[in-house]
């Protein structure tokens, strides 16, 4: 294979990777989209939650910092999510005057019944790599997620219209 075939497959690849993380983000974004109706809530408030189920009880600006949300947008949140009855504002342990919010886990745990057929459709697509393959999927989903977060921050804190080359993105 020549050096011209070789980028040219590379390219064809990074196209193809292009193409179906598009349709694969599009799923994802539908899925969590049609269940967050379900529960009730908008995707975002639903997608917020399930952070706090992950990394547990944090303040508001914690939260903002996990999500890329605006700290302003963060307190409309917590405030519909408590109503809901889905998350509550608790006083920080180790400080008093701090407020964190943590999830209600009886509540969290009734909406995790939408997940029972994606799990184990799930389980068994990963059952077709092997624990190498995995690896690659794991790390390079980490990274992603990263990076996303990074790009939603950056966002929330880019002028409208200002162009990302202005900003240093792209």
């Amino acid at each position: 294979m020549t050096v011209a075939q070789g980028a040219s497959a590379r390219q064809a690849l990074l196209d193809e990777l292009a193409l179906v993380g598009r349709e694969n983000s599009d799923a994802t974004v539908l899925f969590h989209a049609a269940v967050a109706d379900r529960l009730g809530l908008h995707p975002t408030d639903y997608k917020t939650l399930g952070i706090l189920e992950r990394l547990g009880a944090m303040s508001a600006g914690e939260i903002a910092q996990h999500s890329g949300l605006a700290t302003a947008s963060v307190t409309s949140l917590i405030d519909r999510l408590e109503r809901k009855g889905l998350v509550k504002r608790v006083a920080d342990p180790k400080d008093r005057r701090r407020v964190i919010v943590e999830p209600v886990r009886d509540r969290v745990d009734a909406a995790r019944g939408y997940f029972a057929s994606t799990r184990k459709s799930l389980t068994a697509l990963f059952e077709t790599y092997t624990d190498q393959e995995l690896a690659v999927i794991a790390d390079f989903l980490s990274r992603n997620a990263r990076r996303l977060r990074e790009e939603t921050q950056r966002l929330h804190f880019t002028p409208e219209g200002g162009s990302e080359q202005e900003h240093g993105g792209g």
